[in-house]
């Protein structure tokens, strides 16, 4: 162990003195912003963001550029998107002046019962295989956003997508790594060899990587739209799949999907309303994590100091025990979103964090009588769309049905088998999602539109973000490149619990001397190269009248506009 951290210790002494230095700004930056006027697109593959532009720049709205791109995203980036997965959304509406919230996900079979896992000998639902697949909501929330917003015909702004899959796209490097990863783990499962690794092996950098079977598909879902998917052909050939393999999910499960509008929710942090959707997915996570930091004088204390990294990570230890208990499906369990996210509970948590220590167990609270593709567009009339869409566990369950050329996703995972849990599995229910689009308001008017992808990062993102602009004064781009932290092992919604504090894992760049202090304070630190997500954000900048976009350096991601 000593000699673990030894080498921990000299990894981080030799980043920060081959760090650049730049003119402007923090040494960790990768780049400027980028600024324009007219429209600006980040996502996390240069292909979707350019496909974003083109909508724009064709007469389509932030809308129908953000469908674009994550149809785009579902041919270039696998690993993380798909129609086979789920899809949420928030969407500043310029000409209504408000927000509003799309769950686009799907439900758990039902001809699927609690039983059949207890009767099994199970003791959690398999991560990988038939039982883990739950309804993909994807194609069916992108009509539902563009039946509300959308200007541009379907056909205009998925014929992008269908031209990658037909004619193919080279392969960038960050999504050959997961492509070789993640089919290296499901090569045994049908038909993921004759779609995903062309000629034996998955496509390497590089490579021109072709699916023409995704290709038809897009073309049957532009002929007939969401009811191709859900009651045409297509339902048809994913029930007969699934019966063949085992599984549950059905025509009749597909064609009962629907997505909801929702209302976003939000706390006001330091003078900044920061929104969230409401379970059945973990946005509250990130409100009560800010809610709990906002007592603190964060500035103060300063980036990458012991004292900021030590309350961050016992803020989130408290509210993902609340996740463990109470996020779930609201129309199966009551959730108590507004006493979660309230400042008076946030005020009683925080009465429990030991500013010099760190805790390795807290309990939920007591309440009176709950892999992945981000991206955000923008556009000259004013909407602003938060949207992250995935398969889950980077390319799903495994399940890929025959013809088609997409894998179904693997949500089902994340449901809980302990009865009497508010996030136990049910026919018909929505599992717990860690999927979370967030946005920011000042004075009622749209600020910042953004996303961290990455499972249980994504709130810590969140939060990190949302600190890294508004305490410490980062620019957007400053606010993603930022060195992150990440702390794993809280309870979990599947009824698995935290006993020993869990661990903290820090990315390279934070000091030597912060890091010994963490460990002296109690905490269990380690380096881990990579799961801190993929951050892409706009700003408006109400003064110049222009946009700012971000995209970080982890992934292979763009910012860009015009």
């Amino acid at each position: 162990m000593k000699r673990v951290l030894s080498l921990f210790i000299a990894l981080c002494n030799f980043v920060t003195a081959i760090s650049q230095d730049r003119i402007t700004g923090h040494e960790f930056a990768t780049r400027s912003e980028v600024i324009a006027r007219n429209g600006m697109a980040a996502t996390s593959q240069p292909l979707a963001t350019q496909v974003a532009l083109d909508i724009l720049k064709k007469g389509g709205n932030a809308i129908d550029a953000a469908i674009a791109a994550n149809a785009v995203l579902g041919v270039v980036e696998p690993t993380g998107a798909g129609i086979g997965g789920d899809l949420f959304a928030i969407i500043w509406s310029a000409d209504k002046g408000k927000l509003y919230g799309l769950n686009g996900s799907g439900r758990s079979p039902r001809s699927l019962k609690l039983e059949y896992f207890l009767d099994n000998g199970y003791e959690f639902i398999p991560s990988y295989g038939p039982l883990p697949v739950s309804v993909p909501g994807c194609v069916d929330a992108w009509y539902e956003i563009h039946d509300m917003f959308g200007r541009l015909p379907m056909k205009d702004i998925l014929q992008p997508a269908i031209n990658y899959a037909r004619e193919g796209f080279p392969v960038t490097e960050v999504i050959a790594y997961y492509l070789e990863r993640g089919t290296s783990t499901l090569k045994e499962y049908p038909n993921i060899k004759e779609v995903y690794m062309p000629g034996g092996k998955a496509p390497s950098k590089g490579e021109i990587f072709k699916n023409p079977l995704l290709a038809n598909t897009l073309e049957k879902i532009v002929k007939g739209g969401r009811n191709e998917f859900y009651r045409g052909t297509i339902a048809h050939q994913i029930d007969a799949f699934m019966k063949k393999q085992g599984g549950f999910l059905s025509f009749d499960d597909l064609s009962r999907h629907h997505s909801e509008w929702v209302e976003p929710v939000s706390t006001n942090y330091r003078g900044y309303e920061v929104w969230e959707l409401p379970p059945n997915g973990q946005g509250i996570a990130a409100l009560q994590m800010l809610n709990i930091l906002e007592g603190y004088d964060l500035a103060a204390m300063g980036f990458g100091s012991a004292e900021y990294m030590h309350l961050f990570t016992e803020a989130k230890k408290l509210a993902f025990e609340d996740r463990a208990r109470y996020y779930t499906d609201p129309l199966f369990s009551s959730v108590p979103v507004t006493q979660l996210i309230s400042k008076k509970y946030a005020d009683e948590r925080r009465k429990l964090i030991d500013p010099q220590k760190a805790a390795k167990v807290y309990n939920a609270g007591v309440l009176e009588a709950g892999n992945t593709v981000y991206l955000t567009v923008a556009d000259k009339y004013g909407n602003m769309v938060s949207l992250i869409q995935s398969n889950y566990r980077g390319m799903g369950s495994g399940m890929c049905p025959t013809g088609l050329g997409f894998v179904l996703q693997d949500r089902g995972e994340m449901f809980s088998l302990e009865k009497g849990h508010a996030n136990v599995y049910a026919p018909g229910k929505r599992p717990f999602q860690t999927i979370i689009p967030a946005f920011i308001t000042k004075d009622k008017k749209p600020w910042v539109s953004f996303g961290v992808m990455g499972g249980d990062m994504q709130p810590q993102g969140h939060v990190q973000i949302v600190v890294n602009l508004i305490d410490f004064k980062m620019n957007l781009q400053e606010a993603g490149d930022a060195p992150r932290m990440h702390h794993t092992g809280s309870s979990e919604p599947t009824g698995q619990q935290m006993t020993d504090g869990g661990v903290l894992l820090l990315e390279s760049g934070f000091r030597t001397e912060v890091i010994q202090k963490l460990m002296s304070m109690g905490h269990t630190v380690q380096w881990d190269l990579g799961g801190y997500g993929g951050y892409q954000a706009i700003m408006w900048d109400s003064k110049n009248k222009v946009w700012f976009g971000a995209s970080e350096s982890r992934k292979d991601g763009q910012a860009s506009g015009y």
